[in-house]
């Protein structure tokens, strides 16, 4: 098998839901880290990209019609390169990263663009076709996120639970309080505000310029970390009667975009890159759709298996915290301790926010860049999945 080599990563800033990004049209936004990517490697002769993979979770609005093809040309890449966009929901930029690793390896591609996006300020409202003549009962959902046109054979053999109905379930199956959940929320947010404070995410973020009626708006910082603290915390009310999930200690809805140049071993030599980390493989799992968040237990099993590795072997865990409920879930089945500096060394979802096509290339670049500034060999990108999946991508450090 070829080696598959990270050679750029980078991403927007992450848009409060209505925020800054939100009047950026969805395809416009997956098209900015692919300009950002032209322009940061003037050596690389993009007529040779094989393929543009980019994962998105919605695809209802401006990201229909093939986000990924869309998006390259937006970006003025050359017309012969072609887009694939794959639906993986909140795994789907993880997603992307591992297929352009598998492209790559097998012999079938050399230089392959990985990238997510995610526009939830513009998802739209969705109405259904009349089923019969006359018929006045048509369906309207908000695309946002969660079910919508769902089977009743689907109903009522696994259930349709909204995302923190989920959270819910693994909170009270494994024993995670409110309070537990506040303080694991309370450090997302310490810790990524270290991060930005410290310059380390300058790397990885590209600003982006935003017309507006009267200027020229540049957005160069994430917009949902917040400045809180356990006793704000404590008073927000949870999202059901006598539930402990709260918007405090829960993932945002967010605007973003992000994308990785994966290259081989010839295409580093050809285009004259450097190789970042090395991608090793990927690992997708199912789990009961109820208790979907602890979809990332059995991936880093299943994909830490396959490399002959354990969790000690690991320097880096980047946990997509879709709820804290749903991290501490995972945390404990897999033995770890919640305050583990491994986790999330430089805050999570619940800080940064969740665009959930873009959240898994976030992650992977997020890793990618904590591997060349540290002396860990590896890291492990892992996410939960709507549905009730889990995926796992790991990197190796090359410097």
């Amino acid at each position: 098998m070829n080696k598959v080599y990270v050679c750029d990563a980078i991403r927007t800033p992450i848009g409060r839901y209505g925020g800054a990004l939100a009047n950026v049209r969805t395809d416009d936004l997956a098209a900015m880290p692919l300009k950002a990517l032209m322009a940061r490697q003037p050596n690389v002769d993009w007529v040779k990209v094989d393929d543009v993979i980019m994962g998105c979770a919605n695809q209802a609005g401006e990201d229909n019609r093939n986000i990924a093809r869309m998006a390259l040309l937006l970006a003025g890449m050359p017309l012969s390169v072609p887009g694939v966009t794959v639906n993986r929901l909140c795994g789907s930029g993880l997603n992307a990263v591992g297929d352009g690793m598998r492209a790559i390896m097998t012999g079938e591609a050399e230089l392959i663009i990985a990238a997510g996006v995610e526009g939830m300020s513009r998802a739209p409202y969705v109405t259904g076709k009349p089923t019969q003549a006359f018929d006045r009962s048509q369906q309207t959902f908000d695309t946002t996120m969660g079910w919508r046109f769902v089977n009743p054979q689907l109903e009522q053999d696994y259930g349709v639970e909204t995302m923190p109905q989920t959270a819910e379930n693994l909170a009270r199956h494994h024993n995670i309080s409110r309070q537990d959940q506040d303080y694991f929320a309370l450090n997302s947010q310490h810790k990524a505000a270290k991060a930005i404070e410290a310059g380390k995410l300058d790397q990885e973020i590209v600003p982006v310029e935003i017309k507006t009626r009267k200027a020229l708006v540049t957005v160069s910082q994430d917009e949902h970390p917040r400045n809180t603290n356990l006793d704000k915390l404590a008073s927000l009310k949870p999202i059901f009667a006598n539930g402990t999930v709260t918007a405090g200690n829960a993932s945002g809805i967010n605007d973003g975009a992000a994308a990785m140049l994966l290259a081989s071993e010839n295409a580093l030599n050809t285009h004259q890159l450097t190789a970042k980390a090395q991608v090793l493989g990927m690992a997708c799992v199912g789990v009961t759709p109820s208790m979907m968040g602890i979809g990332p237990v059995p991936a880093v099993q299943k994909l830490l298996k396959q490399h002959r590795l354990t969790l000690d072997d690991i320097g880096i865990i980047e946990l997509n915290e879709a709820f804290a409920a749903q991290a501490l879930a995972c945390i404990q089945a897999l033995g770890l301790k919640p305050d583990d500096p491994r986790i999330n060394p430089q805050g999570g979802a619940i800080a940064y926010g969740h665009p959930l096509g873009m959240s898994g290339t976030r992650l992977a670049t997020t890793a990618t860049y904590q591997l060349m500034r540290s002396e860990h060999r590896y890291a492990l990108c892992t996410m939960c999945i709507g549905v009730g999946q889990g995926i796992a991508l790991l990197l190796e450090r090359v410097n």
